[in-house]
């Protein structure tokens, strides 16, 4: 079902490594003067970026939109008129209760706007990939690590050979050992992390198939990833971006570990089950 009203810049953001030249011309120009789309009809777009109104409209429809009007209306809900949403206005003031209040109602408009953008095609992609992989291996650093040390938490019981590494060098070690039919998984929020990038460059000369997991379309990481999940997630005056989309990184992690144990039926429940049997060792 379409929400005509929601996450026009989203749906934009997450879809950009997929979009054609002329695709991305028309992207780039909404991302950096979405104001000014709302002001022009569709031949004055046209005729600013030289291409035909049909491909305007296309673009409008392949981002999820009836049309060019709709997209308009959705870009206008979310920059002209905006709804204060509760967790925008903490502030000093707000008593202990407030803020946490503030805090649940971010996190969860942070998974529902991710809910909107996510790629249904894309995760099947990564799915079919994690489950084909002789090995799974997932990288992230600084507060992605943490991510990356949770996906290896949830994986490894589902039977496949998982690993993480949370050093940097180590990171660079373990990748250069990786072969063809291994993938490796990079969560990095900003995409452009030096330490994540030089990971990629050494999966990428060996032939490694990578699934990212960040915020933005628009990034080295996206540029070089076989297979891109977005998420989505807002700052505030006192969370930054970063830290709001880890709520939808994790999210994502356990959508993929839930997809590759209903897949593996019988086996999956087989490997849950020695893990469990194993850790009940740790129980008075």
């Amino acid at each position: 079902m379409e929400r005509e009203t929601q996450h026009g810049l989203a749906r934009i953001r997450s879809s950009y490594s997929k979009f054609s030249d002329k695709e991305k011309k028309i992207a780039d120009y909404i991302l950096e003067q979405p104001e000014t789309i709302i002001h022009h009809t569709i031949n004055q777009v046209a005729d600013e970026l030289d291409v035909a109104e049909s491909t305007v409209f296309r673009f409008c429809k392949r981002i999820g939109f009836k049309g060019y009007q709709a997209l308009k209306i959705a870009l206008a809900a979310e920059i002209v008129t905006p709804i204060k949403d509760i967790h925008e206005e903490i502030n000093d003031g707000d008593s202990v209760t407030t803020v946490s209040e503030k805090v649940f109602h971010s996190n969860s408009k942070t998974l529902e706007s991710t809910l909107q953008i996510l790629d249904g095609q894309a995760i099947e992609e990564a799915v079919d990939a994690l489950l084909k992989a002789r090995k799974i291996e997932f990288y992230g650093c600084g507060g992605s690590a943490v991510v990356a040390l949770d996906g290896y938490h949830k994986f490894i019981r589902t039977g496949l050979l998982t690993s993480t590494q949370l050093d940097s060098h180590m990171q660079l070690m373990s990748a250069s050992q990786l072969a063809e039919d291994d993938v490796a998984v990079i969560i990095s929020h900003s995409g452009t992390t030096k330490d994540s990038l030089d990971v990629l460059r050494v999966l990428k000369e060996k032939g490694i198939k990578t699934i990212a997991i960040t915020n933005f379309a628009k990034s080295p990481l996206t540029k070089e990833a076989d297979i891109s999940l977005y998420t989505v997630s807002e700052e505030t005056d006192f969370r930054s971006e970063a830290f709001s989309s880890r709520i939808a990184q994790l999210s994502i992690i356990d959508a993929l570990y839930t997809n590759i144990m209903i897949a593996k039926q019988e086996t999956g429940k087989r490997s849950l089950e020695n893990m469990r049997e194993a850790m009940s060792l740790k129980r008075l």
